[in-house]
């Protein structure tokens, strides 16, 4: 077995934010961006050999860029877009679409109006629409057309440009809020080449045949890093294929569990194993509790674990807390949990703590919702259907503490 290599004190920040969100720029974060460029032969061989992911420096673009492949891609994560103050949610299938689109016409010409990319884009969104392999990309309202239809076709391209500005892929000289609330607002979108040539992991879905694969294999073979000889063919997973699937789900996920493993003796059960998923952990300086059913990793700096344990002043995440004290209460802490079995519980905290969630008075099932999506990010919960979840065997690693102000007292003591 192959030695861990072990990462440089002053190239574990560097290493923790790639995991956690890619890339590092210059202009962002300049001491992670140049220890990086200073380590990147450690850093490269450490990402190849222990997760299976290329790193890629490119100093004209000023851009560190980690190139994260994972053929059990999580169904819940993905850019999340904020609008008019309500929650953060995933970004639609049309905003990742115009995503690419956007890229796609920067690419051609690196600066445009944003009139010019709306109109490049509805050209080729008219062009493919019909066959279904674009969606309906409509800006000016027509007698077919809306005005709705225009303006909800313009707020996705906004989105889309915030997605791309956030990661530093483009640039705009006006505010794309402002820019949002206007039908006939304009901008200019600036783009660089060097920075959308590192965006994209995959290889050209062209070239993997995706067209002769069944939906469900799209994904997997997306993810390679080499172009097979024949895409139809499946392998039982090799263990280098077992070993780098775990790697990836401790460095990159809140929890992962050893029995997903459908081998015999799955790979975090081995003794080879269990020392090698400890040892690069440790590396890029995470803290891991093991269980032989579960594995929990978090980051104690706060960089490389993008998901928050519920905690803070918030309704939902105090929610949280208390639906994860009762389910470790309950006879049977792994059992099926309904919404009927949440609500009831906020219920009677109610009925302690009346002032509790005055917002969520006559709205509980909302609230019971939030508080296990607040769970099921950090991987205590998982979906099952509709209004029901199954706990995990992470509960167990958790304890809460309730602490209440103390009551005032409803007269002033006197001395007797």
């Amino acid at each position: 077995m192959s030695v861990v290599r072990a990462l440089a004190p002053e190239l574990r920040e560097p290493a923790r934010r790639l995991v956690a969100t890619g890339r590092i720029r210059a202009e962002a974060d300049a001491e992670s961006y140049r220890a990086a460029v200073q380590g990147r032969r450690q850093l490269t061989d450490f990402f190849r050999s222990e997760l299976g992911w290329e790193l890629e420096i490119v100093e004209s673009a000023e851009l560190v860029r980690l190139h994260k492949r994972r053929a059990d891609v999580p169904a819940d994560r993905g850019p999340r877009l904020r609008r008019d103050g309500r929650d953060a949610h995933l970004a639609s299938k049309n905003v990742l679409a115009l995503v690419a689109l956007v890229c796609e016409q920067l690419w051609r010409r690196p600066r445009m109006s944003l009139r010019e990319l709306m109109q490049a884009i509805a050209q080729v969104c008219a062009a493919e629409a019909p066959t279904g392999g674009l969606p309906q990309f409509r800006i000016v309202a027509t007698d077919g057309t809306g005005k709705s239809e225009a303006r909800t076709s313009r707020l996705n391209l906004v989105d889309a440009l915030r997605l791309l500005v956030a990661e530093g892929s483009i640039s705009v000289d006006a505010d794309l809020e402002r820019i949002a609330g206007q039908d006939d607002g304009d901008l200019v979108v600036s783009a660089s080449r060097e920075r959308l040539a590192m965006k994209f992991s995959s290889l050209s879905p062209t070239l993997l045949g995706l067209d002769d694969l069944e939906p469900e294999r799209h994904v997997a073979v997306l993810s390679v890093d080499v172009l097979a000889d024949d895409t139809t063919a499946y392998d039982e997973p090799t263990v280098e294929d077992r070993r780098l699937l775990a790697m990836r789900r401790l460095v990159d996920d809140p929890a992962a569990d050893p029995l997903d493993d459908q081998a015999p003796m799955p790979y975090l059960h081995t003794p080879a194993g269990r020392e090698r998923a400890l040892e690069v952990v440790a590396a890029l300086g995470f803290a891991a509790t093991a269980r032989r059913d579960w594995w929990e990793v978090t980051d104690p700096s706060g960089i490389g674990t993008l998901v928050d344990f519920p905690n803070g002043r918030r309704n939902e995440r105090q929610a949280a807390l208390a639906l994860l004290d009762a389910v470790n209460l309950r006879p049977e802490p792994r059992a099926v949990l309904g919404i009927a079995e949440v609500v009831e519980l906020f219920e009677r905290v109610r009925t302690t703590l009346p002032r509790w969630a005055a917002a969520y008075e006559h709205r509980l099932p909302a609230l019971a919702r939030a508080a296990a999506a607040e769970l099921v990010a950090v991987g205590l919960l998982v979906p099952l259907r509709h209004d029901t979840w199954q706990p995990t065997p992470g509960v167990h690693f958790w304890r809460v503490k309730v602490h209440q102000p103390a009551a005032q007292p409803t007269e002033e003591p006197t001395d007797r």
